[in-house]
């Protein structure tokens, strides 16, 4: 799979995108004002979500779990296409745990009933908005049908340059990185030089199905839980961590613009002492760009 080599936006861009995430909110409401409050400059760079909370939600109305899957289409929408109207660079959802295989048969079948009802409705709306989607994980171990409509929608998003939305599918961090190890063992060995290998953390992230992407800023949690669940092990390593009580059928906009709000009034420091300089964003020109935070 090619890599997706994420380019920091320049502020300008970020501005203007943010402009058009305003003139779609209804002025004055609780969204609206959340995304005016945000600074350009300090988005994350890359945001992970585990949507988590789909069975209590259902179990709280006396459903079947498998409704709860289902309302949970609705906020996957919402929060790809806010991120990418907010310019953010990376997007990861954590779809499908390799441990969700433990669940019953009849509520796996329905995942990717729904996952196929996700590709064949949003593929037009990902192409439109200049996303660009990819899967990542153990895809090869999925169903030979669901596997063919990823790496159909990956194939049909892969000339845009908006967005990286990173499905995990069949998805553990701990295997991802046994994957890049061995990844990196077989290459020495086809090169013959296994024996001279030195292993370092450039070769491990060079090799990680996220390769080219920043590391995640924020990671957002629903349902209250606090745990990380395997999820992008490496790649959290700086990460702030969000965890909201909202169960993820009701994870809305105002839910996500507030998880970012909070992610800016942290310092990051990634083990110094003056916090760091966000990597989002190429600094431009703020002469004249009015409402800047800056």
């Amino acid at each position: 799979m090619r890599r997706a080599m994420v380019k920091p936006l320049r502020y300008d861009d970020i501005y203007s995108l943010m402009q058009d995430l305003l003139a779609i909110l209804p002025t004055g409401s609780r969204e609206y004002e959340l995304a005016r409050s945000l600074d350009p400059a300090r988005l994350p760079a890359h945001v992970g979500i585990i949507m988590d909370g789909n069975g209590r939600w259902a179990r709280r109305r006396s459903l079947p779990r498998v409704a709860g899957h289902r309302a949970g289409v609705g906020p996957v929408r919402m929060a790809v296409e806010t991120c990418a109207r907010l310019g953010i660079g990376s997007l990861t959802l954590y779809a499908f745990s390799a441990e969700n295989w433990k669940r019953p048969r009849s509520e796996v079948e329905t995942l990717w009933r729904l996952l196929h009802y996700y590709l064949g409705r949003e593929v037009a709306h990902l192409m439109e908005n200049n996303i660009r989607l990819r899967a990542i994980g153990r895809i090869h171990a999925l169903p030979k049908e669901v596997r063919r409509e990823l790496e159909q929608a990956v194939e049909a998003t892969a000339g845009n340059t908006g967005l990286v939305l990173n499905l995990a599918i069949n998805y553990s961090g701990r295997a991802e990185i046994v994957d890049a190890v061995n990844a990196l063992v077989r290459e020495a060995r086809a090169a013959g030089t296994l024996d001279s290998l030195v292993v370092d953390e450039e070769a491990i992230a060079s090799r990680l199905a996220t390769a080219g992407q920043p590391d995640v800023d924020l990671l957002i949690r629903t349902s209250g839980e606090m745990r990380i669940s395997n999820f992008l092990l490496w790649q959290i390593a700086y990460a702030e961590l969000y965890v909201t009580p909202i169960l993820w059928p009701d994870f809305d906009r105002a839910a996500l613009l507030e998880a970012i709000a909070a992610y800016q009034k942290r310092d990051r420091r990634f083990g110094g002492i003056e916090p760091a300089r966000p990597a989002q964003v190429e600094q431009a020109s703020f002469a004249g760009v009015p409402g800047s935070a800056l």
